[in-house]
């Protein structure tokens, strides 16, 4: 096996390394605009865990609902994923409550990212003649563009990580600098991309990538390797702490049919 389904050889595959450490960067307190799929799947585990006043919010007017373990939504238009909702509202007003500020982080993926954190989910090569044709935006544009914080997650490969993504489908900070205000997003930033190698950050003058932590038996070496790109890699790199044996537990039990977790 490969990818997101490869065991990484410490007991875990790389798509359940993946959803704790996204659950980990979760906080108690916060709302998180959570995409179905692994972000939700980490979501719904930090709330089970760690985070138990966390409010998870989604795209189609969710908020706050108590996710049943082993029924977690394939889409968000299932009304499992309003089981026990606080609130139901229409997709418009999810997005309104972004724009005036009242969630906190944000949970995307994309098919590639560049070195300012600018994400593609839309094409594969030039726009009129694409070599693949991806989903699209989705909600990810007002995602990233109006939560205080965004973080992305996703596979660590080279033709993921490109210095430039062939479309800015969610733009994070453009062409760095000061070059997202300039676009006229005032706030809110893509703090973190969460992958199977590591965790990434951003400086902050240039707004390039920087790797802030490797995950345990990858070198920083690797993580430069599996980006195409010069990253900014300090000399000191910590560690994160392995996936504990009850947050797998955790976790499996969240996803038995292991839709998300492949």
């Amino acid at each position: 096996m490969s990818g997101e389904h490869a065991d990484t050889g410490l007991g875990y595959t790389a798509s359940e390394l993946l959803g704790v450490m996204a659950a980990r960067r979760l906080y108690d307190g916060a709302s998180v605009f959570a995409g179905v799929g692994l972000p939700l799947l980490a979501a719904v585990m930090a709330r089970k865990s760690h985070a138990p006043r966390l409010m998870i919010v989604v795209e189609g007017g969710v908020f706050d609902p108590e996710m049943l373990t082993g029924r977690l939504p394939i889409s968000t238009n299932e009304m499992r994923i309003a089981h026990r909702a606080t609130m139901l509202t229409s997709i418009t007003d999810t997005f309104l409550y972004a724009q005036r500020g009242f969630l906190d982080v944000g949970f995307i993926g994309g098919a590639q990212v560049d070195r300012f954190g600018n994400v593609n989910s839309s094409v594969i090569g030039p726009y009129d003649r694409p070599k693949v044709r991806l989903p699209g935006s989705g909600g990810a544009n007002d995602i990233i563009s109006l939560c205080r914080d965004v973080m992305i997650v996703t596979m660590h490969e080279a033709r993921r990580f490109v210095p430039r993504v062939d479309f800015v489908t969610s733009p994070g900070f453009v062409q760095g600098g000061e070059s997202r205000k300039e676009a006229g997003l005032h706030f809110g930033k893509v703090s973190q991309v969460i992958t199977n190698l590591g965790l990434l950050g951003f400086d902050e003058q240039e707004r390039t990538m920087r790797l802030e932590a490797v995950h345990p038996g990858v070198t920083p070496q690797q993580v430069q390797d599996a980006t195409g790109f010069e990253l900014e890699i300090p000399s000191d790199v910590p560690t994160t702490a392995p996936p504990t044996a009850g947050e797998l537990t955790l976790l499996r039990s969240l996803d038995p049919d292991r839709r998300y977790l492949g």
